[in-house]
């Protein structure tokens, strides 16, 4: 069967900032506040992270417990595991979730800085470089047969896009502005040209964006 690269709860403002400007250690996402971002998603009884079996059963929890369906590798970009530029200079520190890290895959940190792989609990983390193409060759590898996850952030995502790459994409368009940072798209229009595109509204507020290969 066809393996997918698949793009998954994506969540972009409504001027299409997948994160703010000024990321740190503290702020990952930048300016953006991540609790106001993603409400949707942690409102469900399948939260991205936290404990499961509290929240809404609706449209946006249909999205969010599908998260790990078929899923066997993820490729994110440098920037969403941390905030270091350049070359490593702390190797202690291993991303932004702890001992117990959502992706219970191998995952592909594209980097032009190169640093050994380590596993924490069932995640391992590679740090390649490469184009978009043959980190995917190797995610498809890792992943014996299943999906590859393209993470994000939104930069990683735009290039695989541009290198038509992407097969099916999620985006959830949250009713909130952030003026400025890492911008997905200027508009979901972009990409009609390559994508069939269904948009559903859900009574949280964001506007689910569906989009598949023509």
């Amino acid at each position: 069967m066809t393996q997918l690269l698949r793009v998954q709860n994506f969540t972009v403002s409504s001027d299409g900032f997948g994160a703010g400007e000024g990321q740190s250690l503290d702020q990952p996402f930048g300016h953006a506040d991540p609790g106001e971002l993603l409400a949707w998603a942690f409102a469900t009884d399948h939260p991205p992270v936290g404990r499961s079996g509290r929240g809404s059963r609706g449209l946006d929890d249909y999205f969010t417990r599908d998260y790990a369906r078929d899923i066997g590798a993820e490729i994110m970009g440098r920037n969403k595991f941390g905030p270091q530029r350049g070359p490593w200079q702390d190797h202690e520190w291993q991303g932004w979730w702890g001992d117990e890290p959502p992706f219970h895959t191998p995952v592909f940190v594209m980097t032009h800085h190169e640093r050994p792989s380590f596993t924490l609990s069932d995640t391992t983390f590679h740090f390649v470089g490469g184009d978009p193409a043959a980190v995917l060759a190797r995610a498809k590898e890792a992943a014996r047969g299943r999906d590859v996850r393209l993470g994000g952030g939104a930069t990683t995502i735009r290039q695989f896009l541009d290198a038509g790459l992407v097969d099916t994409l999620h985006v959830a368009v949250a009713p909130t502005e952030l003026g400025s940072g890492t911008r997905l798209w200027e508009s979901p229009d972009e990409l009609l040209d390559r994508y069939h595109c269904d948009v559903v509204p859900s009574p949280s507020g964001v506007t689910h964006h569906l989009f598949w290969r023509r």
